[in-house]
């Protein structure tokens, strides 16, 4: 997503999936807890529907619209956690899964003869005088 547009702009933008297709408006937007980045996006997907997290990582706001990268089909599907209400890291995981992404780079394996370092060895003991 670009990263210069104020979250609190997104609010009220139309949202379009990858093909084009209006999704609706965009509700609410989270921010991710520990840096403030805007990490979802609650789109209202209609006047009697619910709202559908999508992640706005992989989005792009283009011409003043917020182009979600993903089938209607599957926004439509997204878990329903409700919207108003803090997401729990539980419900960020099931989202993450739902639109396979990942949540971190996988770590680096580490080499099987890297050098630790000396081993500490007790001291002798000493007599005290």
């Amino acid at each position: 997503m670009q990263t210069d547009i104020d979250p609190r702009n997104l609010i009220g933008r139309k949202a379009f999936d990858r093909e084009g297709t209006r999704l609706g408006t965009v509700d609410e937007v989270y921010l991710d807890d520990a840096t403030g980045v805007p990490e979802w996006a609650a789109i209202r997907t209609g006047l009697f529907s619910r709202d559908a997290f999508v992640p706005l990582e992989p989005s792009e706001v283009i011409e003043g619209a917020l182009r979600v990268p993903f089938d209607r089909a599957l926004i439509r599907d997204a878990p329903d956690f409700g919207v108003g209400r803090h997401l729990s890291p539980e419900q960020e995981l099931q989202l993450y899964h739902h639109y396979g992404l990942d949540l971190a780079p996988p770590p680096s394996p580490t080499p099987a003869h890297h050098d630790f370092g000396h081993v500490a060895t007790p001291e002798a003991p000493r007599d005290i005088p």
